[in-house]
């Protein structure tokens, strides 16, 4: 642990603790379920979908926050360098931290319940914390049965997405789901590729992910058809009618979806060098769903 913390610069642990670039993943449902509102009602409320997005970003903080504190209950964590239970030493902290960003982000979607005088919303973004809380919390640890790829697509996706447009609209809208299943196969994309770097932690630990039951090499050739399915799903959509041609604009981010593709099947078995695959998958979830959701608000003709 020792030599692992000397010889990363402590701004960079910190960095990777924290994890800017993963917020990414709080922003992009209520994007995509806000502009799918829009597109369907031109209803497009500010208010609501600022104070929704500040919310989400600190949800998300507690979840990657109790995951360091639940983690290091487990071992799981020993080797991680960048673990903020590990840089604080002080898991305490770190547990009350996250409880406090889990406080302001549910008071932000009060907020939304009270102005909306609805409190549909609200139970949504409940079930998803309970879903998060699923992922890693005692006793259930479902993330380490290999279920957490499945609690991150509805959480961040059907769940995320209608939350967003419901805010917008107080109503429920099929083409909301069909975009959300875009969203949360993307969002899963990320936890995917988390695992390829961490098999011998994951196995120590008894963690049975997705990448430990099949093995690196069959889960590398697994991605391509993951990701792909992100691309298919929106030309399919559209095809049917059910987007706009416009949100084909997704597949300007069809070079980040190869890039990861070639990067962990080149790398899949060696630790150091395909542990950077999950920020290539945040870039194809990042892009591609910013771009999905911006063919919402072009004009069709």
């Amino acid at each position: 642990m020792t030599k692992e913390l000397i010889s990363y610069p402590k701004r960079k642990l910190w960095m990777a603790a924290i994890k800017p670039p993963m917020y990414s993943v709080a922003i992009v449902p209520i994007w995509v379920g806000s502009a799918v509102a829009f597109w369907e009602t031109k209803i497009f409320n500010e208010a609501v979908f600022y104070t929704f997005l500040v919310s989400a970003i600190f949800i998300l903080a507690w979840e990657n926050l109790s995951n360091d504190v639940f983690d290091s209950e487990t071992g799981i964590d020993q080797n991680k360098h960048h673990s903020l239970v590990n840089l604080t030493d002080n898991k305490l902290l770190v547990f009350w931290l996250g409880n406090l960003f889990l406080f302001l982000g549910l008071l932000g979607i009060i907020i939304i319940s009270y102005w909306q005088q609805d409190i549909t919303v609200i139970g949504i973004i409940l079930l998803c914390c309970f879903l998060g809380y699923l992922y890693q919390g005692p006793p259930f640890r479902l993330g380490y049965r290999g279920m957490g790829e499945i609690l991150c697509f509805f959480a961040f996706g059907p769940l995320g997405v209608d939350a967003a447009y419901y805010s917008q609209t107080q109503t429920i809208s099929i083409k909301s789901f069909t975009a959300s299943i875009i969203v949360g196969i993307a969002t899963s994309l990320i936890l995917f590729c988390s695992h390829f770097h961490q098999v011998e932690d994951d196995s120590i630990a008894g963690k049975r992910s997705p990448i430990v039951r099949m093995g690196t090499q069959t889960s590398a050739k697994v991605l391509k058809w993951f990701t792909g399915s992100i691309y298919a799903t929106t030309l399919g959509f559209v095809a049917w009618g059910f987007f706009p041609v416009w949100t084909l604009l997704s597949w300007i981010s069809l070079p980040f979806g190869f890039q990861l593709c070639r990067h962990v099947g080149e790398n899949h078995d060696q630790p150091e060098k395909v542990s950077n695959s999950k920020f290539i998958a945040v870039a194809v979830h990042f892009w591609s769903c910013l771009l999905f959701g911006l063919g919402f608000f072009l004009p069709v003709g």
